[in-house]
């Protein structure tokens, strides 16, 4: 077989769902709707947060950087997929991939981070509700915000740069709707070893570590939850949707990136899916659209927004 360098590579063909046009058309339609609704969704929330300054607290800006991470999330790989469902050859040059998986890295492990640090968030307010705005202080906050982005910016780096070093033999052909790191190295001829090194102690970083966080943090937010007299049924159904959210996201991402390459790839496409397009989809409804100051906020917007009429003026 021809051995190909990487530099000669100048495009990839993504494979995407199907090649059946009537199936096409009904996923492009489905997708669409899910991206203009989690766009919509978490702009919503962006604005909500703006708008209300009672909502300018460390829990709703998180929240805030959350939707903000997932509207780039989602745009770095739905909005390609969607122009290629109308193409018939559907390709998507190599520089571009190349910025499609280091965009798509920089802000999966960044919002792995920030999820960490919401759930410490929710965890000091419940636990110590006392010392709650000295220990999150605003300055507190965006340390740990800027700290998710410099882990994640880092850490996809260091993968990026052994991405750039894959030759290909030939096959340019990606079983994928998207260009993701795992993708690329199935078409790689390269030896991979010290690699699959580095990307197992980067997921373990970036997905065990902070999943174990989270997980640590809502085991004493419900037992706390457990010694509450009122509202206990309700305080514990948030925490537990919360729960699943991120059992999704980072459940999925681990089975994506931490399983051995002997399992093969028939499920990654739907895999991908869910923290690809559902939890950004669910993370400003489970996190915000149910609370109640911002569920107010959005209501208050809404009112402000149809009661208002505009003015014209004219001069002559």
């Amino acid at each position: 077989m021809e051995r190909r360098n990487y530099s000669q590579v100048t495009e990839f063909i993504l494979l995407g769902f199907s090649t059946i046009p009537s199936v096409q058309v009904f996923l492009f339609q489905i997708f669409l709707i899910l991206y203009i609704g989690t766009v919509a969704g978490n702009l919503l929330l962006i604005v909500a947060v703006r708008s209300n300054h009672l909502l300018h607290n460390p829990m709703y800006i998180f929240l805030a950087n959350l939707s903000f991470l997932d509207i780039c999330f989602i745009s770095f790989t739905i909005p390609k997929m969607l122009s290629n469902f109308f193409r018939e050859k559907k390709t998507i040059s190599y520089g571009g991939c190349l910025i499609q998986v280091y965009g798509f890295l920089v802000l999966g492990e960044t919002e792995c981070v920030l999820l960490a640090f919401m759930a410490y968030d929710r965890y000091v307010a419940i636990s110590n509700p006392l010392r709650y705005n000295v220990i999150m202080k605003t300055t507190a906050c965006v340390r740990m915000i800027g700290a998710s982005w410099l882990t994640g910016g880092l850490v996809s780096s260091v993968d990026i740069y052994f991405l750039y070093q894959l030759r290909y033999c030939g096959d340019i052909v990606i079983d994928h709707f998207f260009c993701e790191a795992p993708s690329l190295m199935k078409l790689s001829c390269n030896d991979l070893s010290a690699f699959n090194v580095v990307k197992l102690v980067g997921s373990a970083i970036l997905l065990l570590v902070p999943l174990l966080c989270i997980l640590y943090s809502y085991s004493h937010i419900i037992l706390a939850i457990l010694k509450i007299r009122t509202r206990r049924y309700k305080a514990f159904s948030t925490c537990i949707s919360h729960l699943i959210i991120v059992i999704l996201f980072y459940g999925s991402a681990i089975i994506m990136y931490m399983k051995p390459e002997q399992m093969g790839h028939l499920s990654d496409k739907l895999i991908a899916v869910f923290y690809t397009t559902v939890t950004p989809m669910l993370n400003p409804i489970i996190y915000s659209l149910r609370n109640k100051d911002v569920h107010e906020t959005i209501v208050s917007l809404w009112r402000s927004v149809v009661t208002s009429k505009p003015h014209f003026s004219f001069s002559i």
